[in-house]
């Protein structure tokens, strides 16, 4: 009997020839999502150039007269440019002080449930809010916090002194990491969950066998084997650290005012969108886009350094 009629040659060939169908449907079930990176953003990148150029619409992107670095030079002299940045900044770093330690807590405290019916009701009330628009985030918290809204109905209905905390400047920036934390602190609790699935019940046995607490057992045993997730979503964080939603806070910028809440992503769009000086807007979100590729390269920098994968070797 020939080699290729054994019944193993041929269940061999069968096998190869699954896995080539299988592979092919794979890409071709690929080619949508790449073909999608690849237009909307590697192919967008072309479209930085007009950051040196006085952008006319009329004239194209190559018809457009060249003004070299003017327009970056225009954004550094600008006030209100580095107004908008210095909001970005703070609150940028309130939510990764306050927000980023959220959903790692949450996971914890659902991975400590042994009640799995329980647990999936926590975990389906958390993740809800991440599927409400921002629309109606802000529409739910105006309705409560606002001027009019329940708490000052309450207030004023006891007699006490109302407060508008909606549209308060000193507030707003806190209002808006709670905003952040209501809404998506449940869906972020999703990959540190998916890593703590993946820690070996043994060593908790053991740690407590040798007589580790809770504390000690979270110190020795959980924080090292999730260490990694969350050194690479820090990372992955603060390379957007200069996108603190544009929706949320072009929302609200009208009731404290730009000199508050104006962000970049809302410069960007009130220079470029409304007020038509595409070049100059160009130039401060190509300064954004900057900024958090080097800030990603320097904290990857850093993982390496202490012995972490980071994003990339």
């Amino acid at each position: 009997m020939s080699p290729s009629s054994h019944p193993s040659g041929r269940a061999q060939r069968q096998r190869k020839g699954f896995q080539r169908r299988r592979g092919g449907t794979l890409f071709l079930l690929m080619l949508p999502g790449v073909a999608y990176f690849l237009l909307f953003h590697y192919g967008a990148l072309v479209g930085n150039v007009i950051a040196f150029k006085e952008y006319v619409p009329f004239d194209g992107l190559w018809g457009s007269p060249w003004t070299g670095p003017g327009n970056f030079r225009r954004m550094f002299e600008d006030e209100a440019f580095w107004d908008a940045v210095l909001n970005t900044l703070w609150i940028a770093v309130l939510q990764l002080v306050f927000y980023f330690p959220v959903p790692l807590g949450l996971a914890l405290l659902l991975h400590t449930l042994t009640w799995s019916s329980v647990r999936r009701f926590v975990q389906s009330v958390a993740y809800l809010p991440h599927f409400i628009s921002w629309v109606i985030v802000v529409a739910l918290f105006q309705q409560v916090l606002g001027d009019t809204g329940l708490l000052n109905s309450g207030l004023s209905g006891a007699g006490l002194h109302t407060v508008d905390i909606i549209g308060d400047p000193d507030a707003f920036k806190p209002l808006v990491v709670a905003q952040v934390i209501w809404k998506d602190a449940g869906w972020g609790t999703i990959i540190f969950l998916a890593a703590l699935a993946q820690v070996d019940e043994q060593q908790y046995e053991a740690a407590a066998i040798d007589g580790a607490g809770p504390w000690r057992r979270f110190w020795h045993v959980t924080l090292p084997a999730i260490r990694p997730v969350i050194v690479l979503l820090l990372i992955m964080r603060l390379g957007e650290i200069l996108s603190v939603g544009f929706e949320q806070m072009l929302l609200q910028r009208d009731a404290v005012g730009p000199e508050t809440a104006e962000v970049i992503d809302t410069f960007v769009y009130y220079q470029g969108i409304v007020g038509g000086d595409y070049g100059f807007a160009a130039a401060a979100g190509l300064f954004k886009g900057v900024v958090g590729a080097l800030l990603v390269y320097a904290a990857n920098k850093v993982a390496h350094r202490l012995g972490e994968q980071g994003v990339y070797r």
